[in-house]
């Protein structure tokens, strides 16, 4: 039998996470996580405030899309942001190891590439098509703030990688449905989609 109150501490933990208070929401989460390992809210509330905690900026916008959801349909949006943090675990452990690395090693990390690295190399005078194709089925490019992803999706449009950039953005508008670069990036690869067909 359990000691704790799983559904008011997730409250609380909701609401630290909410007042930024980061380090509290994932002391809550984890209590209820112990209590309740099967527990898909207080497994995604605990890698969102660690995320949050790391200074990932993508944690807080995250965690608004998931209460969003949760409104809507609680259980899907668990089964949801299970499957974006999933695809995202381990994300966070390989990048602290890559900015621990001296510049020149970060190239070739894992089974990744930094975009901005990757765009460092477009910048010393390479194609972004050349460098893409050279890497895309060998590797594959990190990124870790919306600015360069937004950049990365305008340059596969650019690039005639269209069917990728569509992949990309369908993903990213599941996440935020309405956001206003994503969605004027679609327009643009609607219009370059509709004159090469």
């Amino acid at each position: 039998m359990s000691t704790i109150s799983k559904y008011k501490i997730l409250t609380q933990a909701s609401n630290s996470f909410s007042k930024s208070d980061y380090k509290h929401a994932l002391e809550q989460f984890a209590t209820v996580l112990q209590d309740y390992p099967n527990s898909k809210e207080a497994y995604n509330g605990v890698i969102l405030s660690e995320m949050a905690l790391s200074g990932e900026g993508g944690a807080e916008a995250l965690f608004d899309y998931y209460e969003i959801l949760k409104d809507e349909n609680k259980e899907e949006a668990d089964e949801i942001m299970s499957e974006i943090l999933k695809n995202m675990d381990g994300t966070l452990e390989k990048l602290s190891k890559v900015f621990a690395e001296p510049l020149r090693n970060r190239l070739e990390f894992e089974d990744g590439i930094l975009y901005q690295d990757f765009k460092s190399i477009i910048e010393s005078g390479k194609s972004f098509k050349e460098t893409f194709e050279n890497i895309m089925f060998s590797t594959r490019v990190i990124i870790t703030r919306k600015e360069d992803f937004i950049d990365f999706l305008d340059n596969l449009i650019e690039h005639n990688f269209s069917e990728m950039a569509l992949t990309y953005i369908e993903s990213a508008l599941a996440a935020y449905p309405s956001d206003d670069l994503l969605r004027k990036l679609l327009r643009k690869l609607a219009k370059g989609v509709s004159i090469e067909n």
